[in-house]
């Protein structure tokens, strides 16, 4: 009591967005079209585990009456012990059969349900990877990572076992009542009169189990998301000393999603003890009225053995039946999540006719460009500039007066809200989103290392790269200084973000990296703001090279950086206030010379 408590009050002070419960009936037009992931298996999985299904069904049906009104009524009570002997065989051949079926059946199910999830996971990472770069603005890493993991992964159980044993349930459970009312009509009525009670129960409880799982998926989703926080900001945490407020932030989230299982789980437990209360009185009703049908005459013991048989029978699968109901009711809370995000349709998009462009000159137009991150926040208005093929420029200005923005166009991470941005002369809409980026590469200030050989990483953007060529791109911008005296040099491995490397050697990979791709159109976002000043004289001097052919778009707060770009653009607040080389610049006085001098000032106090 006291732990839970504790936790109320931390999410009290603690507070953090999420997505909300959707509140819908249950979705059968959704679920067919989770089902219909199974289409591409229809030809071989899925007609072979319907088969084992049906014979594992039939067999089932079949050796009640075997025992009841045939080797009772009439080897037993007729003391016929050939027909005995014929009727033991068949039965237990019939046995042998349903066993070497089910082993089949489950192998089958669990190949069929495992590749759905393949192809569902596969299908979802895809569609996300395509997705513009608003929709990740809008979603934290964990959130997505939930989708992708833990939401296809509750599916697993509903696509190994719910689906084929809900088939085989039915054909059971109406196999069932028909052999029940072909051996006694008044017994079969008797017996099942108490259904309506349970299915009355049952219905109360479908919409309130759907909603619980639905928030056990927004709990994990919460959990996920600050795990990953967590991680990614653990030096933050340490050096700020918030371990504590962490665990207990975290502890509270935990608290959030342990409950929530627990509550969906008891609620989910619910329908068993029900089934069972209600065979309980099928089974009281089968005794009490039975013993008088065989009494009076128009029941044989025989009957009445398969009459128990059957009964004892006809409760399994209403029992299955509800589990796979909360199976579909979990499979729905997921799937609605899962299909918000393949639903979501990229903002960016391509055309059906765009163009592949081989070989991008690199010329760069904006005409009039307006850009808006949401409706309270214009990035820029009214932008017209003209970099030409080869030129390098820079674009100058303090924090968020719009430079990221023009580097984001040009790469065409989102679209202008109005204006048009052309390449050689082309709207950067009608050109293929592969061809364009394929001769676009960025570097950005925080540089992403992947897991993997120091080799790997260089070769990311242009994979089918020799070793010599990798080796070269790394020489030129200097990186083979400190990858040579590393362990296992080139072949070193890294992980994730490459921590194992200094934040000046992460940058001089992403440049190796970029240049090896060989690109027309070079963006640098802040790429040299974190290599100390030794580091960027070898990268001017490689720079000069390296950016001889292409166009070069430099974004820098160091104005040494910038100083031999053929053309500044000095920005502010989303408009190009002054443009010129530095020369020109500083002649004009104006803010580019502001910031120099303010630079300078800084420099000399240090």
């Amino acid at each position: 009591m006291n732990k839970k408590k504790v936790n109320e009050n931390v999410l009290k002070r603690f507070h953090y967005s999420t997505d909300s419960v959707i509140d819908k009936p249950f979705n059968w037009h959704q679920m067919l079209r989770l089902f219909s992931y199974m289409k591409p298996y229809r030809k071989n999985l899925l007609p072979l585990s319907i088969a084992m299904v049906i014979i594992t069904t039939l067999v089932r049906l079949a050796i009640p009456i075997l025992i009841g009104k045939y080797t009772i009524d009439k080897a037993i009570v007729e003391k016929d012990m050939s027909l005995l002997t014929i009727l033991v065989t068949i039965i237990g051949s019939l046995y042998v059969l349903s066993y070497v079926a089910n082993i089949f059946r489950i192998k089958w199910m669990n190949d069929l349900g495992q590749s759905v999830i393949y192809d569902l996971r596969k299908h979802l990472f895809t569609h996300v990877q395509n997705l513009s770069h608003r929709f990740f603005d809008q979603r934290s890493a964990g959130s997505i990572l939930v989708r992708i993991m833990n939401d296809i992964n509750s599916l697993q159980e509903l696509f190994t076992n719910g689906a084929i044993n809900l088939l085989m349930d039915l054909v059971l459970l109406f196999g069932i009542i028909i052999i029940l009312f072909t051996l006694s009509p008044s017994l079969t009525i008797a017996v099942l009169l108490i259904l309506p009670i349970m299915f009355f129960i049952s219905t109360s409880l479908r919409r309130n189990i759907r909603r619980s799982w639905q928030l056990v998926r927004l709990k994990q989703a919460k959990m996920n998301s600050h795990l990953n926080e967590s991680i990614q900001g653990i030096r933050v945490t340490q050096s700020f000393t918030q371990e504590k407020e962490n665990m207990a932030f975290f502890d509270g989230v935990n608290w959030e999603t342990y409950e929530s299982w627990r509550v969906a789980s008891q609620k989910n437990a619910m329908f068993r003890p029900m089934v069972e209360m209600t065979n309980a009185l099928g089974t009281a009703v089968l005794i009490w009225y039975g013993t008088s049908l065989i009494q009076t005459g128009p029941l044989t013991i025989g009957v009445f053995v398969s009459f128990a048989f059957y009964l004892g029978m006809f409760w399994e699968p209403i029992s299955r039946l509800g589990q796979v109901y909360n199976q579909l009711l979990m499979g729905m809370a997921s799937s609605e999540r899962i299909f918000e995000f393949l639903d979501e349709k990229p903002l960016v998009a391509e055309k059906e006719n765009a163009i592949e462009i081989k070989d991008l000159q690199g010329r760069i137009q904006f005409e009039k460009v307006v850009f808006s991150y949401d409706e309270n926040r214009t990035a820029l208005n009214g932008i017209d500039l003209e970099i030409h093929a080869g030129q390098t420029v820079a674009l100058v200005g303090h924090t968020g007066s719009g430079k990221t923005t023009i580097a984001n166009l040009v790469s065409r991470f989102y679209d202008a809200s109005s204006g048009v941005v052309k390449i050689d002369g082309m709207d950067i809409k009608d050109i293929s989103l592969k061809s364009l980026r394929h001769q676009i590469s960025v570097v950005l200030q925080d540089t992403f290392i992947f897991s993997g050989t120091i080799m790997d990483n260089i070769r990311f953007g242009r994979p089918d790269a020799k070793d010599e060529e990798v080796m070269s791109a790394a020489e030129a911008v200097g990186a083979n200084f400190f990858i040579e005296k590393l362990s296992n040099g080139y072949l070193t491995e890294v992980e994730e973000r490459g921590n194992v490397l200094s934040v000046g050697e992460r940058q001089l990979l992403s440049f190796a990296r970029s240049l090896l791709a060989n690109p027309k159109i070079l963006i640098l976002d802040e790429a040299t703001a974190s290599i100390d000043t030794e580091t960027e004289l070898k990268i001017q001097n490689a720079l000069k090279t390296l950016l001889s052919g292409r166009t070069a778009i430099i974004i820098a707060h160091r104005l040494s950086t910038i100083r031999e770009s053929d053309c500044i653009f000095v920005l502010d607040h989303g408009h190009i206030i002054e443009r010129g080389n530095h020369q020109q610049l500083m002649e004009l006085q104006g803010e580019y010379h502001h910031l120099v001098k303010a630079q300078f000032q800084v420099n000399s106090a240090s």
